[in-house]
């Protein structure tokens, strides 16, 4: 699905696109680079990229400043990829429109498994995928069925509309932030703790071991992860 895919990867430390070349190429993606702000945006218009990889700290200006101009008018995959450590960075890129955040020094592995799933949801939102299926965990969300194992789960209203949002947005982590808004809007509800309250309701539920998650993950600081769908 994803091999043969054009990454634009946008970063000022020569190094790290080179580096970024080798991975992405040794797994058949197309690699395009640009070192600064201006050199991204015209990649953008020419070269029409299928993912980029951005760097927050360039030259000419913040990354962040390019992501707003491009969720203006794209859905185009974003991969943040920064030095900046503090989780405030990375709520900050997220909420702005990224699709996720990978911090320097990265691990191939894991970089490769965040651009999958990247590429895997944009597929998906553009084909409205209705069924997710991932271990024991199958939801419909045409017929509105949730299973474990086989069996239906019953779940409250908010129960199912938390885990709809993640199951739409599966193999991204999504902000606190958006979850408030999209589950009880954010003039309804503003405290997260209410929200960690219906994500271990909702773990107790869904996984079978809620002490231990394996499909609905805590991101520190940031928010929640629903395990990308199996293929």
């Amino acid at each position: 699905m994803s091999h043969g895919a054009r990454i634009l990867v946008v970063d000022d430390e020569k190094p790290i696109r080179r580096l970024l070349r080798t991975t992405l190429e040794a797994q058949d993606y197309e690699v395009l680079e640009a070192a600064d702000l201006r050199g991204a945006r015209a990649a953008l218009a020419s070269d029409k990229p299928d993912l980029m990889i951005l760097d927050l700290g360039l030259p000419d200006g913040d990354g962040l400043e390019l992501l707003r101009e491009l969720r203006r008018h794209s859905a185009l995959p974003v991969l943040v990829l920064s030095s900046r450590h503090f989780e405030a960075s990375k709520v900050q890129a997220l909420d702005e429109g990224a699709d996720d955040y990978v911090s320097k020094p990265f691990g191939s592995e894991e970089l490769m498994a965040r651009i999958r799933a990247a590429l895997r949801h944009r597929l998906q939102q553009q084909g409205a995928r209705p069924v997710y299926q991932s271990g024991a965990l199958r939801v419909d969300l045409v017929h509105r069925r949730v299973q474990l194992a086989g069996a239906e789960l019953r779940l409250s209203p908010k129960e199912y509309a938390l885990l709809e949002q993640l199951v739409l947005h599966a193999g991204k982590v999504l902000t606190h932030k958006h979850l408030l808004k999209a589950v009880w809007d954010s003039q309804e509800v503003s405290d997260v703790q209410y929200l960690r309250i219906y994500v271990r309701q909702l773990r107790q539920k869904i996984e079978a071991d809620a002490q231990q998650p394996q499909l609905l993950q805590t991101e520190a600081g940031v928010g929640y992860r629903l395990r990308a769908p199996e293929a």
